[in-house]
């Protein structure tokens, strides 16, 4: 049974691993072959990866695969712990130094590098205990935890840390074919040259688990969310918003649940939206947009920073991501001012400034005029005749105030 992880190793590639190698011993698989390219992941995804796989009644090979594939961080330990590990040419292996927050390398004093020193050695232990049990170099697998080591495949298959460099799949087939593997109590002999693979690839429940378990999606997912809420609350009775916005919430939220959250990021992001709405209603001269830009940047960066994990938030999706939204605010508040600064256009405030006529005018300075397709009372001098053109210059009640003559004609009836 062959086994594609295209990604990095999350709860969800984590399932699929597991449900794979469940299934291949149900069916009587003669081995499993995982073939890997990963940056790293999550470490209690990768030690269910390699509990399960140091455990199964049934040989699981991993090959890093195709040319230009690389199986760094957690997917090294990974690559250590199988059975037969190999490699195509092009490859490489190594860089499992846990990433501390902030992407540090944990200096300083305090603290901050005691937690460091905790989970470096914690790595470094299990790292060298799973060569041992594989036969490989113990020294190796230190140095990829300490020194973020990386190897290239044909130097690997010199230190002994991989077993076969094969150049494709039927390579590996027959370089695997009369390999007798020693698992548990069991002794296989693996008879490869001639097997028939059986691709197992992911679902799409299982695919769609491990899109939204991305950093980069889950972050993308919280801010549509917020988006999406605000605008609900702000217009009630939009509804698409706020169905969208609730259900990209809650996905974000499940991601969450998959990945180890720095809330001290996501208290940054909800800062930043906060900041963002209050521009649009307090007269900051741009100050609360300045202060949300840095939080959301400085949010997203923390978001997902943590011993645990080798991946984050990129920029490449950080900064278009906040160029939207501060181009989005910029343009409501240029907006939001360019309505407070024009006259109006409704009600009998936007008869300011209207030309009249004249329908009937009295001695006293008083009669009616027509004005916005009505007649209106009003006020004005009382050399005024019928017919006569005027300016309105005041609004009082249901009374016009009007000017002088304005210059007649026109195509005012």
């Amino acid at each position: 049974m062959v086994l594609d992880v295209k990604d990095a190793i999350t709860p969800p590639v984590a399932q699929y691993l597991v449900s794979g190698i469940d299934e291949a011993i149900e069916t009587n698989r003669a081995a499993v072959i995982i073939r890997l390219d990963t940056p790293g992941g999550l470490d209690d995804a990768m030690r269910t990866i390699i509990q399960k796989m140091m455990g199964a009644r049934v040989p699981v090979i991993v090959y890093v695969y195709p040319k230009g594939a690389r199986a760094a961080s957690a997917g090294a330990l990974i690559t250590l712990a199988s059975d037969v590990a190999a490699m195509a040419p092009g490859t490489n292996i190594g860089a499992a130094h846990p990433v501390s927050v902030g992407g540090g390398d944990g200096g300083g004093d305090g603290e901050g590098k005691t937690m460091t020193e905790k989970v470096t050695n914690d790595a470094v232990a299990y790292a060298r205990s799973i060569a041992r049990e594989r036969g490989r170099d113990e020294g190796w697998a230190e140095d990829i935890v300490r020194k973020s080591v990386s190897t290239p495949a044909r130097e690997a298959l010199e230190k002994g840390v991989v077993d076969i460099v094969a150049e494709d799949m039927q390579d590996l087939l027959a370089k695997l074919d009369g390999r007798k593997i020693k698992k548990n109590s069991s002794v296989f002999t693996l008879k490869t040259k001639d097997a028939v693979l059986v691709e197992r690839p992911m679902g799409f429940r299982e695919r769609f688990l491990a899109a939204i378990a991305n950093p980069n999606v889950a972050y993308i997912l919280m801010l549509i969310g917020l988006a999406g809420i605000y605008f609900e609350f702000s217009s009630p009775g939009a509804v698409l918003p706020g169905v969208v916005g609730g259900i990209c919430l809650i996905l974000a939220f499940f991601a969450f649940q998959s990945l180890p959250v720095n809330y001290a990021g996501f208290g940054l992001i909800l800062l930043a939206a906060v900041m963002f709405i209050a521009e649009i209603k307090v007269p900051s001269y741009g100050l609360l947009t300045v202060g949300g830009i840095v939080s959301m940047v400085l949010g997203a960066l923390l978001l997902f920073r943590d011993p645990q994990i080798s991946a984050q938030v990129s920029f490449g999706v950080i900064l278009p991501v906040t160029v939207v939204f501060a181009a989005f605010i910029a343009l409501t508040v240029f907006l939001v001012v360019k309505a407070h600064r024009s006259a109006p256009r409704s009600g009998v405030e936007s008869l300011v400034g209207e030309t009249a006529r004249v329908a009937v005018w009295n001695a006293d300075g008083t009669g009616k005029v027509f004005c916005h397709g009505e007649y209106w009372d009003a006020v004005g001098p009382a050399s005024l005749r019928p017919d006569d053109r005027v300016v309105v210059t005041r609004v009082r009640g249901l009374n016009l105030e009007v000017s002088e003559r304005a210059t007649t004609g026109g195509d005012m009836p």
